[in-house]
């Protein structure tokens, strides 16, 4: 087993809370790594630094190529510009990847949901271009490129080529917004012929794939969107198997990948040891799968498994039915490793 460097961002609000139980159950399950913590968000500030993304945090992960990332605090309608925005741009994650299924012991409207969300994450409406044309009028421009477009749909053919999944769905608007949308899937359809022909692909108008989503999720497999629709329908699917705590994710670029829970920094619980970590712990299973260090994912992922299916409401946090604390059900997990 290699050891790694791993640029650690706790983040604020219950960050620095759930980073730190992925911490202790990642070393717990037999990691081995140098972890090189770095300030992100409003601990940033906090810490002196005059903006909420440090160089010294974009440095460390350009050299070391791998992070893993707790919530950050964005202002809603003014203030600092998103710190999972600027990651992605200047560190080009094009694409952000969020698997949503269901886990034994979770309960739900739904069975067997397994699907892979995969959003462009560095162009459409995120790209921030807003501009206030006259007072009481402002624009927001949405950017498509054909190189952004087409390398997200060639991630996502991919990703499902080699993990054996069904089929490639593309949500999209483009019957309103045909020149953005259009692109989008011009680009998903070139690579699907000339590239990916053994995979399955189609298209669905989003509105229309929220309505089937909510039907029967399990219809559905890889879902490809552009920045909006993605960041969108995947806290929608979240809710579909038990909401934003037991969902992972990851950023990956062509030379760096940024693994993060996916649900917000939770000021109003902030400190009270009563956040749940399991997102950010399978986030850091993704992590590991991508350092090669399967066996220890699956030793990982096992447990948590294990934990949610006995159902012992003294090992699971408040938003699972239970009544552990954060610590609690980190001693929990690595008891059962």
């Amino acid at each position: 087993m290699a050891k790694h460097t791993i640029v650690l961002l706790p983040g604020d609000g219950i960050g620095p809370e759930v980073t730190n139980a992925a911490h202790r159950v990642l070393e717990a399950a037999g990691l081995s790594a140098d972890w090189v913590e770095v300030p992100a968000g409003a601990t940033a500030i906090d810490q002196g630094y005059d903006n909420v993304l440090p160089q010294i945090t974009l440095d460390a992960i350009r050299q070391y190529k791998i992070a893993l990332k707790g919530p950050v605090t964005t202002p809603v309608g003014k203030g600092f510009k998103s710190v999972n925005v600027q990651l992605r741009q200047k560190l080009h994650l094009y694409a952000a990847v969020r698997p949503v299924r269901s886990l034994t012991g979770v309960k739900t409207r739904y069975e067997g949901v397994d699907m892979v969300i995969v959003r462009e994450n560095t162009e459409g409406l995120y790209s921030g271009i807003e501009n206030e044309i006259t007072p009481g009028v402002v624009t927001s421009m949405k950017v498509a490129t054909e190189v952004g477009c087409t390398r997200i749909a060639r991630f996502a053919f991919d990703y499902a080529m080699k993990r054996h999944r069904r089929k490639v769905t593309s949500f999209h608007k483009a019957n309103i917004m045909k020149l953005t949308d259009g692109l989008f899937l011009e680009c998903a359809r070139r690579v699907h012929q000339n590239e990916f022909p053994e995979v399955e692909y189609d298209e669905v108008i989003i509105d229309a794939g929220c309505m089937r989503l909510v039907q029967d999720p399990t219809k559905l497999d890889v879902l490809l969107m552009e920045n909006l629709y993605g960041d969108l329908i995947s806290d929608l699917c979240a809710g579909l198997v038990g909401g934003l705590g037991v969902v992972p994710g990851s950023n990956i670029g062509t030379d760096y990948a940024v693994f993060e829970a996916v649900h917000g920094s939770a000021p109003d619980i902030a400190g009270k040891g009563i956040a749940n970590p399991l997102a950010v712990i399978m986030s850091g299973v993704m992590m590991l799968n991508h350092l090669g260090e399967e066996a220890i994912a699956d030793k990982v992922k096992n447990a948590y498994n294990a934990i949610l299916a006995e159902g012992d409401k003294a090992k699971l946090t408040r938003d699972l039915g239970g009544t552990a604390s954060t610590d609690q059900f980190t001693d929990a997990l690595i008891a059962k490793l």
